[in-house]
């Protein structure tokens, strides 16, 4: 625990890529075997269930250190993260602690979900007494969340790769899948031919890089398949020995949400994996996101949300044919044999083609962009017809080209403070526009500033704070920014009867007084241009 610990507290203290990526190849190189496979599930989103709540925490926390509840909501208020405030809290032991590893701490909480709440105080409580304060926090992290400090999946990859000299994109595949922390060796995890094999298991996801030059820097426009980039969840489906699995880039096992995808079963042949794009779709006709939000998170699907909300799968890469992985292909080749799947597929009610799109000039492909909204596209996807599929993002043959943000100007109304490096400081903030002479709040947003802006707008909210409801502080309305979305939807849920897709700050507008956004009037007409 004490070697995780001071790993979770370098990896949060570091900003420099190549520092943390050495911090955790040193790590894995030295680490428990048991370890290594908990924190590469821990930093992949395979953490155990939660058997305790918040308010269990809390409440034992506040008994053990004999502390007020007013006080104990200010410190958590001041703090900004309830780990760390119970670890701020509790008293430390000075004798010699017990250095238990990782995983003693890890299978003690899995084996709460069936214990009683006093035998889950009693557990919990015991393990507060035995660990230092840095233990503690990370202890506390394991129960209520995640670690936002700055592990992305490719660095972890990367860091693996260099702790067992094995190349990065056999570690991005072998990690991916669903594989049990609990059940798996760390050998059998990232060494070759080990373990038994899980025909579930999908391929690391390519992903494409923002284009930063013209299109016409990209050369000649034959070298390039385009495509429109949908929104949507980005999916693999796998057809492996007669069962099939639907995997979204976030390496969530999603096969029962869409049951549409079951006919897949009979007519894909075996060793087919499909790379696409999940869409709300009528009759090969994309619909809006919307739709399929009412859709996710749920475990169950009725049979009227079938018919309300349906999916089909828009595919654009075939990544594995007759049970070889084919990745290493030319895209080009890749395309042929997956336009020819498509044509013998005998039900085309859930599985289509997305189309390439003809063009000679790039000229003629940038004003075919900008019919991207009309399309429920979120603009153009640019392919090297001679590159390959490769894992994560890589630079050069997959480029994506988006169409620019729908903009509008908002005064701030409400700030809470964040978390991770910014739990100090108030950096979630909440944006209104006007509606005659009063402002409504429309949306939230908390990235899009650089650290001295935020630092800024906190000294700002802490100067000029009128209520407080909780972490939330009522502020004067004087602060006014452009706010950046991707779409627009009518919601019933919302006061302003609008709901943003993607909203984030663009641009602090120092230039402008709050009598000067936009209003409510301008919302409903980008609503009625751009929503469905």
């Amino acid at each position: 625990m004490k070697a995780f610990a001071s790993l979770v507290k370098a990896l949060g203290s570091s900003t420099a890529t190549n520092e943390k990526l050495n911090t955790l190849s040193a790590y894995f190189s030295t680490a428990d075997p048991k370890d290594k496979v908990w924190v590469i599930a821990i930093f992949s989103g395979r953490r155990p269930k939660r058997a305790i709540s918040t308010s269990q925490l809390k409440e034992w926390c506040i008994e053990l250190t004999e502390t007020k509840d007013w006080l104990f909501e200010e410190c958590y208020h001041t703090v900004g993260d309830l780990a760390e405030t119970i670890g701020l809290l509790l008293p430390i032991n000075d004798a010699d602690q017990d250095n238990k590893p990782l995983h003693y701490y890890i299978e003690l909480l899995i084996g709460l979900q069936n214990k009683t709440e006093e035998d889950k105080k009693s557990l919990i409580t015991d393990a507060w007494k035995q660990l230092s304060r840095d233990e503690l926090f990370v202890f506390n992290k394991l129960i209520t969340g995640g670690f936002r400090i700055g592990v992305s999946q490719k660095m972890m990859v990367n860091a693996l790769a260099k702790a067992t000299h094995t190349d990065a994109s056999l570690i991005a595949h072998r990690i991916s899948g669903n594989w049990d922390p609990s059940l798996v060796s760390f050998e059998a995890l990232v060494q070759e031919n080990t373990g038994s094999k899980d025909d579930s298991k999908p391929y690391p996801f390519y992903l494409a890089h923002a284009l930063d030059k013209t299109a016409a820097a990209l050369g000649a426009p034959e070298e390039w398949l385009v495509e429109w980039k949908w929104d949507g969840i980005r999916g693999q489906i796998i057809k492996r020995n007669d069962e099939h699995y639907v995997w979204s880039r976030g390496e969530e096992l999603m096969t029962d949400k869409f049951p549409e995808y079951q006919s897949f079963v009979s007519l894909l042949p075996d060793g087919t994996v499909l790379d696409g794009e999940i869409m709300p779709a009528k009759e090969g006709i994309p619909l809006p996101f919307s739709i399929l939000q009412t859709r996710i998170g749920r475990k169950n699907i009725s049979k009227k949300q079938l018919q309300e909300a349906p999916v089909a799968f828009f595919a654009y890469d075939l990544l594995e044919w007759e049970g070889k992985d084919i990745r290493h292909l030319p895209t080009v080749e890749r395309r042929m044999l997956l336009e020819k799947l498509i044509r013998d597929f005998t039900d085309n009610r859930f599985l289509f083609l997305s189309e390439p799109i003809a063009f000679s000039k790039w000229e003629e492909l940038t004003a075919i962009r900008d019919t991207s909204r009309s399309r429920l596209a979120e603009g153009l996807m640019l392919k090297r017809k001679s590159g390959m599929y490769h894992v994560g993002r890589k630079t050069g043959d997959w480029w994506k080209w988006k169409i620019d943000p729908l903009t509008i100007d908002a005064v701030m109304i409400y700030a809470q403070k964040g978390h991770g490096r910014r739990s100090n400081l108030y950096t979630d903030y909440t944006f209104a526009v006007k509606d005659g002479d009063k402002l409504v709040s429309f949306t939230k947003a908390y990235s899009g500033l650089t650290d001295k802006e935020f630092t800024a707008v906190d000294t700002f909210v802490k100067n000029n704070a009128v209520e407080k409801f909780g972490p939330v502080r009522t502020v004067k309305p004087e602060l006014v920014f452009e706010i950046a979305f991707e779409g627009i939807a009518a919601s019933k849920r919302h006061k302003s009867g609008v709901a943003l897709r993607f909203p984030r700050i663009n641009r602090w507008r120092t230039d402008k007084k709050p009598d000067e956004i936009n209003t409510l009037e301008d919302l409903k007409q980008l609503l009625a241009l751009y929503g469905k």
